[in-house]
């Protein structure tokens, strides 16, 4: 799997980032999830990861050619919006070789990959009433 980078939100010592794949999908980069109280609140079934992840990383699907990279809709893969402000994303662990040799993946971080139009859905106005999920 290629990947093409597109951005992060960086601190020192924290990488958050977005990539792009040549397979119709995304990979996100992200803090793995150690917070109990965080934990007991997802599901994450085997094969499976969630990544912890600043909404603003998303800003950065620009690059992909997208008009805006602003989430409008709280929903799968995006698990949860933590009191931080910060999206707890789902999805099948990033496990590719070829991907992974294209990053800097520290110990405490893991990454996922999610269909581009799962997070493409995310970026469209909800036609019901705003249902954001908080932890």
């Amino acid at each position: 799997m290629k990947l093409t980078f597109l951005g992060k939100n960086s601190t020192p010592g924290d990488s958050p980032t977005l990539y792009a794949s040549d397979r119709d999908s995304y990979v996100v980069q992200g803090w793995r999830i150690y917070a109990q109280d965080l934990l007991a609140k997802l599901n994450v079934p085997d094969g499976h990861a969630a990544v912890e992840v600043p909404t603003e990383l998303f800003e950065h699907l620009t690059k992909d050619g997208l008009e805006a990279g602003e989430i409008k809709r709280f929903e799968a893969p995006i698990m949860f919006v933590t009191e931080q402000g910060t999206c707890v994303v789902q999805g099948p662990a990033m496990r590719d070789p070829e991907a992974l040799s294209q990053m800097r993946l520290p110990d405490y971080e893991d990454c996922i990959e999610v269909p581009k139009s799962s997070i493409m859905a995310l970026l469209e106005e909800s036609s019901g009433p705003d249902h954001q999920r908080t932890a």
